[in-house]
């Protein structure tokens, strides 16, 4: 018998948008340090996506590490199975799987070999199977698999005198209690031979010498009485093993029962399942079988862990806060299904929503690395110069160094103070980090569009607008057709009425916008057409969230205004 390890607590992820930019990532950093400031633990900062140059580039600038990869926290088996399951072996016998059953208030026990390879399982309901067979199986209720060793380790009985104590065999079990003229005649009526019956009797000597006479596998002598010498004798003359009980006559006949071997009883055609199915699929599973329990496995065969229908009603361990987004078509797949504790955000309000109440900071700054950078402001808790940096970082990222339309007097307030603690001048940091290289120039197209990439749902038009930061917008011309062809395959695969992507000139503070999907929406962007009608200037765009989403929206309510509404083609 053995238990598994216990697995840790789970840890609650400070987590952004997929497809991360700086902001995202440095404000998730930032808020798990804010966290660990104020003395609360657990918490750890995490990303949903892939990095790229300029997360790079401001990572090494500090010299932090990039944050755990977590891309999926939809709920699986390994977050609500037993860990640490109680086991037993094949060699052990019924009262053994009894008393650990007992003991731990289980109603399976996985069967495992000595390297935890799973044989099959053992329920409260195969013992009981066992031990309360169909009436009309009387040789069924005598009938036991087991060693005199077994026995006697079970009654805790007096050994007198044992012949070949350790072979496992079949025996059937027999009270004594009936006139020694009719004794052994029922015996033979039932069928079974002496080599194979024991005999359970108190101080009747003619019943304990007729046993012996007939040559019995084993007698037992209830009640802890004293044996005659003449009786262990011929026991011992006709090779008949000989032990005495403390118990009564009808206590000992069950404990002999208990003391069968699990062999038999064992289910090896268990139902088994893998630590990383999810449990939606599980469900499914569940619903259609009986089967008490689940027994998960390693992929070598051995036992992780064990899954109950008990075991599914428990809520999801994995908790989020989640940073610089708060719709869940931008958050980590599988979000919905686990608990959301926080939200700190600077963007629009989506249709998210939880299942009880959350802290849910929303502020219309330029960038979330300042609601966290003032939050450690606010309660007089200074940062070390590494995270006021990072949290320079995407403030400067996020703003273009206070330069986007979005940014606000708080942006600059914070972006000071954090500049004095982490003794680095903000333009000087601005240069390095807009000059980390070009994202199209770095990545193939289908990455560059997936850099910084929101997936947006307006009024059931489901849409996706990325953005990059270049400077000047020689890389984008030189590529714009593999762009454009990546976008249009995007639009498919991700079932988009539209996709679009900003590129946006640091420097001059203007934008291009490439877009491909429904083409009577493409046809009401009033911004000048450049290239095919397909790409679009955008002078003094600078911010997707506060310039170019609001007017796309507004097209889309003019369009649903006159009863017509993009489509996926």
């Amino acid at each position: 018998m053995s238990a598994a390890p216990t697995s840790s607590t789970t840890p609650t992820y400070v987590i952004g948008h997929k497809n991360p930019d700086a902001d995202s990532v440095c404000s998730a950093i930032g808020y798990a340090a804010y966290k660990e400031a104020r003395g609360i633990g657990g918490h750890i900062a995490a990303r949903a996506g892939n990095s790229n140059a300029r997360i790079d580039t401001i990572l090494h600038r500090f010299q932090h590490p990039l944050p755990l990869l977590v891309s999926d926290v939809t709920p699986r088996v390994r977050d609500i199975m037993v860990s640490d399951v109680v086991t037993i072996n094949e060699s052990a016998t019924c009262a053994e799987a009894l008393e650990l059953i007992d003991e731990h208030d289980v109603r399976i026990l996985p069967v495992v070999a000595d390297d935890r390879r799973v044989l099959g399982t053992l329920s409260i309901f195969q013992l009981g199977g066992f031990f309360v067979p169909r009436i009309r199986a009387v040789r069924e209720l005598r009938k036991v698999h087991t060693s005199i060793d077994c026995i006697v380790h079970a009654l805790k009985a007096r050994v007198l005198h044992t012949a070949r104590p350790d072979v496992i065999e079949e025996l059937y079990v027999r009270i004594g209690a009936m006139d020694v003229r009719s004794f052994w005649k029922v015996a033979q009526d039932d069928g079974i031979p002496a080599e194979q019956a024991i005999i359970i009797v108190g101080d009747r000597w003619d019943i304990q010498q007729r046993s012996i006479q007939v040559g019995v596998r084993l007698l037992v002598l209830t009640g802890d009485l004293p044996v005659e010498e003449e009786i262990i004798h011929a026991a011992q003359q006709k090779g008949v093993s000989l032990i005495v009980s403390a118990y009564d006559s009808a206590t000992t006949a069950w404990i002999i029962r208990t003391a069968t071997r699990i062999h038999d009883l064992i289910d090896r055609q268990f139902s088994s399942l893998s630590a990383d199915t999810r449990l939606a699929d599980v469900r499914k599973k569940l619903a259609a079988s009986s089967a008490a329990a689940h027994v998960v496995l390693c992929d070598d065969g051995k036992l992780r862990g064990i899954l109950t229908k008990t075991d599914m009603l428990k809520p999801a361990r994995t908790r989020l806060v989640l940073v610089d987004h708060n719709e869940l078509t931008q958050a980590v797949t599988g979000a919905d299904q686990v608990t959301i504790t926080e939200i700190i955000d600077h963007h629009r309000l989506g249709s998210l929503s939880t299942q009880q109440p959350i802290l849910f900071l929303n502020e219309p700054v330029g960038s979330t690395c300042t609601i966290v950078g003032d939050l450690f402001r606010r309660d007089e808790l200074r940062p070390t110069p590494q995270i006021a940096g990072i949290l320079m970082s995407g403030i400067i990222a996020d703003t273009l160094h206070l330069n986007s339309p979005t940014s606000t007097e708080k942006d600059s307030v914070v972006l000071a103070w954090l500049s004095q603690i982490a003794g680095v001048d903000s333009r000087a940091l601005a240069d390095e980090i807009f000059s980390s290289g070009s994202v199209i120039l770095a990545s193939p197209p289908d990455k560059v569009i997936r850099s910084d990439f929101k997936v947006y749902d307006e009024d059931g038009v489901r849409f996706a607008v990325s953005q990059v930061e270049e400077l000047g917008f020689g890389n984008f011309w030189k590529n714009s057709k593999k762009l454009a062809e990546a976008l249009e395959e995007m639009c498919t695969s991700e079932k988009l009425a539209f996709a679009g992507l900003l590129i946006t000139d640091i420097n001059t503070q203007n934008s291009l916008l490439i877009v491909k999907g429904d083409a009577d929406f493409i046809r009401r962007i009033s911004y000048p057409a450049v290239e095919h009608g397909e790409i679009f200037d955008m002078p003094g765009i600078v911010s997707r969230k506060k310039q170019l989403i609001p007017y796309l929206t507004t097209v889309l309510h003019e369009m649903a205004a006159e009863g017509v509404v993009p489509g996926v083609e």
